[in-house]
């Protein structure tokens, strides 16, 4: 791992235009240095703006993070409760922050059935900062893969969408990412290497980068270095390149 900052230079990389990120590893984080899960989750929020800040610097144009996934809610209820919190907390001391940075806020699931107070929160936020062109970041909360599919299905079936209408362009404007790119990177921390219901249909051509490092210790140097994988990937997209 490069660890020296200044000398992390990027003219030499092919940048995605988009990255999603699987957050994955603040209880076993947690559990290493002999701490609550929570405090993992509390130093796993604190790092996301690291990472925000590197993907500024690296000309990262979309960053997409799994904050939550609709299974996630079969965690125990103290961990759900104590992870509202926490999400409650970033919205209110982060956005001003972010919006100051050119970060728009822009939020990946479904809100129904989570608390109104939080619900209020994030529109704020995507309302605030919704005219920022710097950094475009989807917050996938309350998000399943497999929901999406099932709710832009839902849509298209209310919206009267003919078998002879639907094609993958007039599907993805049902998804909730209708009208962003998908994503080039899709990068795991903690070891683990599944896609774990994350943007099953946007990233059918993604490249995956697999990392044993515990997303709270993913730093800018980590995401060079996945910054320097994708690079030397040849992405072919199932076709044959000369």
């Amino acid at each position: 791992m490069i660890l020296n900052k200044p000398d992390l230079d990027v003219s030499g990389l092919k940048i995605p235009q988009h990255v999603a990120i699987i957050m994955d590893g603040n209880g076993r984080w947690a559990k290493k240095r002999l701490l609550p899960r929570q405090a993992g989750h509390r130093a796993g929020v604190e790092n996301l703006r690291r990472v925000i800040d590197a993907c500024i610097e690296f000309g990262i144009e979309v960053l997409t993070i799994y904050a939550f996934s609709t299974e996630n809610w079969g965690r125990p209820e103290s961990e759900v409760r104590g992870l509202m919190r926490i999400f409650a907390r970033v919205l209110d001391q982060e956005v001003y922050e972010l919006h100051d940075q050119g970060v728009r806020i822009y939020h990946l699931g479904d809100l129904n059935g989570i608390d109104k107070n939080l619900q209020d929160k994030v529109h704020r936020a995507m309302e605030l900062t919704r005219n920022n062109e710097r950094l475009l970041l989807n917050v996938a909360f309350n998000y399943g893969g497999r929901a999406e599919i099932l709710h832009a299905i839902r849509q298209l079936l209310a919206d009267g969408v003919s078998p002879e209408e639907l094609n993958e362009d007039v599907f993805g404007r049902y998804l909730f990412t209708s009208g962003l790119p998908d994503p080039d990177l899709v990068i795991r921390t903690s070891g683990e290497k599944r896609i774990s219901n994350f943007l099953i249909w946007q990233a059918a051509y993604a490249e995956f980068y697999q990392t044993p490092i515990y997303w709270p210790d993913f730093d800018r140097e980590a995401l060079y270095d996945a910054l320097l994988a994708y690079t030397g990937r040849d992405r072919r997209y199932g076709l044959l390149k000369d």
